[in-house]
């Protein structure tokens, strides 16, 4: 090769040299701008910082349970005015040889038959007459015992010889102080002066419930065949089957005991066999025929009072000793208080 050639050569090679670094960085360049276009990699997000709780307030103090008052604290703060004394007019005093029997008389519900046992009474009709029957877990009952022979029967008197049925009033205008409690023997229950009631609706009835201590008017088959001059007491388990079948013509307010202590009569739905089993009554006075000090001074709780709704409820809900709280109350598992006057 001719020598003049050669710096040429050289010259041509550098300058191609330099091309290629120039296209070399151009394309670096280009490179880095195209991955600058390219989406930027994800960046996990963090949660925000929680804020501080706020100090928990101090919790506010357990209000103390307040015990419930039992039934002898409700009777013992009850106002003067819940309780009502006795009708002279409408209570009966009986003498036994072991005490005094008080019976009230109902004569909203039976107004012939009290009516007729008070013109007995007055009569001195039951005097000297007797207890002819004791039948366990039912009933006690008085009266007359020769009144099936029309011969030795003691005369009335004054008093009617045939009276009406008097099973059931009507419900409507009824004071009744209702019970909320389910009863299997009437759509209602509840108390009237003092009474247990039964009532229907559907009927518009109400009667009178035979309750441990209730007192009717003995009958035999005919319905209109009570006079009052036999009645009889409930001492047993509450017969309410016989509820609108028999007139009921009061209760016992005091001295029931001395009936269902009574020895038992015999097989016969305990009538006594022999007359000297008999119970003797020495006398029964309406209270208004008895001297004002000789009458017993006894107040009845008022069954329209708060008392009364009080002292049902604590009987309704019970607890201390009971395991079981019945949340219940039936018509004839109640009894109405009595005390004595002030």
């Amino acid at each position: 090769m001719p020598k003049k050639l050669i710096p040429l050569l050289v010259l041509l090679t550098a300058a191609l040299l330099l091309s290629g670094t120039s296209q070399a960085a151009t394309t670096g360049k280009d490179s880095t701008k195209k991955s600058a276009t390219q989406p930027a990699a994800t960046v996990k997000k963090t949660k925000p910082i929680a804020k501080p709780l706020a100090a928990a307030k101090p919790a506010a103090k357990p209000i103390p349970a307040v015990k419930p008052r039992s039934g002898a604290e409700i009777l013992a703060q009850s106002p003067d005015g819940h309780w009502r004394g006795l009708n002279p007019d409408n209570t009966l005093l009986m003498e036994l040889p072991s005490g005094q029997v008080l019976i009230e008389l109902a004569p909203r519900f039976a107004p012939r038959h009290v009516a007729n046992i008070r013109t007995l009474a007055h009569g001195g009709f039951f005097d000297g007459l007797a207890v002819v029957r004791v039948q366990d877990n039912f009933v006690a009952q008085w009266g007359d015992p020769n009144a099936d022979d029309v011969a030795l029967a003691k005369p009335l008197g004054a008093a009617a010889a045939k009276l009406p049925a008097e099973f059931a009033v009507p419900l409507k205008g009824l004071p009744l102080a209702r019970l909320p409690d389910l009863d299997g023997w009437a759509p209602i229950t509840g108390f009237v002066d003092g009474f247990p009631v039964a009532a229907d609706p559907k009927s518009g009835q109400a009667w009178l419930a035979h309750c441990y201590g209730a007192v009717g008017a003995g009958r035999s088959d005919a319905v209109d065949s009570s006079t009052g001059a036999e009645l009889y007491a409930v001492i047993g388990q509450a017969p309410r089957g016989l509820d609108l079948n028999i007139t009921l013509v009061g209760r016992v307010l005091k001295g029931i005991e001395l009936l269902a202590s009574l020895p038992r009569g015999g097989p016969n739905m305990g009538f006594y066999e022999q007359a000297e089993q008999r119970q003797p009554i020495q006398r029964v006075r309406l209270l208004a025929d008895v001297p004002p000090q000789e009458r017993p001074a006894l107040q009845i709780l008022r069954t329209e009072s708060q008392t009364w709704t009080d002292l049902l409820a604590s009987r309704r809900n019970r607890g201390g000793w009971f395991v079981h709280n019945p949340k219940h109350v039936d018509l004839c598992g109640v009894t109405v208080p009595t005390r004595p006057a002030k």
